[in-house]
């Protein structure tokens, strides 16, 4: 995950400029589907830390080239963003202490502000040699065993009391306390007035005076807002079928024409060219396409096994073509960067009228294919076809649920 993410970033940055990188950063359904792609459970709260601790490994010794920062991460490397933002900005000339309370401004609206049940356990805070932000939360309510994710961009932000997010991820929990709603200023003016002159008992007396008042206003517009399932396997339902059958007709008719020479290196084949055309679409898609996140995880399976377990054939050939055409875009020679371009292209186009199998078939023949291409999850390397059967599909050394990390 570490050297994929590095690589889909520098392609994006190549392409795009940091400043979209960051963007992307901030939409819920592109920042899913980019930790599906990587190989991380497709519907998992776990996405959040692998994402951000894969970038933060893999970006760091691209920083002064690229200009991007990680800082941050969960429990205890969250705590430690502002003396790394102060590193940063020492060697890159910014406003380290600016962003220093930004980072923990942020934090306090998430934890204080917004009361919605869920402890913030995660803040992994991107910076770029321009000053320009994004930060993205996680918060866990422990008896609901639910993840909440929230995500900032200093792009457009007014304040940071006036409805800032730019996303937030996560059901719905019913009536919250959201003193960072744009529609929230009276209240929290009155608050400062009533804390200076009544006290807290005065203070008591009020709340209990105004409950059971309806809200009389319009609720705040919808952010992007993800919701994840419950269910771990990949279900049909999870999947817009005609962008998949169209990404999966793309790298069967472009895959030869632009990856000819590709083709003929020992290990890399039809399979790679598939998972190629998804990580293309990560790199190229408007967020639009990504309200499926499920779709990506098509392209290198889950450490969970499900939908399949992780080919690791083909995402080293993945990595490995990534390297190739980042590295020689970097030296003016686009040739690959703009084949898997094409390879994006032409999904879209074909979706329109391209059919296929199932997805109960395609998967089924991921399963079948999973020894040969090295498939591995966290139960152990996969040594029988099929998703079911003796040992689940892997030589009987799969775990109970109860023992997964």
């Amino acid at each position: 995950m570490t050297r994929l993410g590095a690589l889909i970033t520098e392609a994006i940055v190549h392409h795009y400029g940091r400043d979209e990188f960051l963007r992307r950063m901030a939409h819920p359904f592109w920042f899913q589907s980019f930790g599906a792609v990587m190989g991380m459970d497709w519907h998992s709260s776990g996405i959040t830390t692998s994402v951000i601790g894969s970038l933060k490994r893999g970006l760091a010794p691209l920083s002064r080239e690229l200009g991007i920062h990680v800082c941050g991460g969960r429990g205890q490397h969250s705590r430690k963003t502002p003396e790394e933002l102060a590193a940063i900005s020492n060697r890159v000339g910014i406003d380290g202490g600016a962003l220093a309370g930004t980072s923990r401004l942020v934090a306090k609206v998430d934890s204080a502000a917004v009361q919605d049940g869920f402890d913030l356990y995660l803040h992994g805070f991107i910076v770029t040699d321009d000053g320009k932000w994004v930060v993205v939360q996680q918060g866990m309510n422990g008896d609901r065993r639910q993840a909440r994710r929230y995500h900032w961009l200093s792009e457009g932000l007014e304040g940071f009391l006036d409805s800032p997010h730019a996303a937030i991820e996560g059901r719905g929990q019913g009536e919250i306390i959201n003193l960072a709603d744009h529609r929230a200023h009276a209240s929290r003016s009155v608050q400062l007035d009533l804390l200076a002159s009544l006290g807290p008992d005065r203070i008591v007396s009020e709340v209990i005076a105004l409950e059971g008042r309806g809200p009389v206003e319009r609720a705040q517009p919808m952010l992007p807002h993800l919701v994840m399932p419950a269910h771990h396997d990949v279900r049909e339902s999870d999947v817009n079928m005609k962008r998949l059958h169209g990404t999966l007709a793309a790298a069967a008719d472009r895959g030869p024409a632009d990856f000819e020479q590709l083709l003929l290196v020992p290990g890399v084949g039809a399979r790679t060219v598939k998972a190629l055309a998804m990580v293309a679409e990560v790199v190229h898609g408007a967020p639009c396409r990504f309200s499926d996140p499920a779709r990506f995880s098509l392209a290198h399976g889950g450490k969970d096994r499900h939908p399949f377990p992780v080919p690791l054939q083909v995402y080293d050939e993945t990595i490995r073509v990534m390297k190739s055409a980042v590295g020689k875009g970097r030296l003016g020679r686009e040739e690959e960067l703009q084949a898997l371009k094409r390879l994006d292209d032409q999904a879209r186009q074909l979706e329109r009228y391209a059919t296929g199998p199932d997805l109960k078939e395609i998967v089924a023949g991921e399963f079948r294919a999973s020894p040969a291409l090295g498939g591995r999850s966290v139960f152990g390397w996969e040594t029988s076809s099929g998703p079911e059967g003796a040992g689940g599909g892997n030589g009987g050394r799969r775990r109970s649920s109860s023992s997964r990390p």
